[in-house]
């Protein structure tokens, strides 16, 4: 089996380095509640950007950084934290010992388990929070257990973009074309 770490999944409970909830989807191990790390699996600390100037300097500086989506740590308890690349792709380990942040094979895996791109995002969304962008309720089944949440994400120009209608998750494989590689959840799962 594969230890898989998320960085936005879950319900209001965070996920720290020695407290994990799991769920097992086909051959799969996935977290179910959000990541909430400060710190690399080595012990040095993440820095936190709490501003759009500090989030910018540091893919500027191309350097690991986390924050709250809107720079407000109310959001933390039930969404965690958001990760720059940076954090997500340092070689220190941004998920806890045993675990991996997914590569694009392991999405893969769990969306055809799941049934395919077109059901996956339904059968992974939690039963609750999703709002599309006309307002309506927009929740998923979760009969996968993933409690996927809208977390929402904050691109490199530092805007945060679609709390509680989208929901975004690092890849650490990294497709020649692109910076880097995802996947985002609305009815379907799908590559960022």
């Amino acid at each position: 089996m594969t230890a898989i770490i998320l960085s936005s999944c879950g319900d209001d409970d965070s996920v720290e380095p020695n407290k994990t909830n799991e769920v097992t989807i086909g051959t799969q191990v996935w977290m179910t509640k959000n990541l909430n790390v400060d710190t690399f699996r080595n012990g040095d600390p993440i820095p936190e950007a709490k501003t759009d100037e500090e989030w910018k300097k540091a893919r500027d500086n191309k350097e690991p950084a986390w924050c709250y989506y809107d720079n407000d740590p109310a959001n933390g308890a039930k969404y965690g934290k958001l990760y720059n690349w940076y954090a997500v792709n340092d070689t220190r380990g941004l998920a806890p010992e045993g675990w991996k942040v997914p590569s694009d094979e392991d999405w893969s895996r769990l969306t055809d388990f799941l049934g395919g791109d077109s059901i996956a995002g339904i059968k992974m969304k939690s039963t609750d929070f999703w709002v599309s962008i006309n307002g309506e309720s927009d929740n998923g089944t979760n009969e996968s257990g993933f409690s996927a949440l809208p977390g929402g994400y904050r691109p490199t120009n530092g805007t945060f973009n679609f709390r509680r209608s989208d929901g975004v998750w690092w890849s650490l494989s990294v497709p020649s074309n692109i910076i880097h590689q995802g996947r985002y959840c609305e009815q379907q799962l799908r590559q960022a």
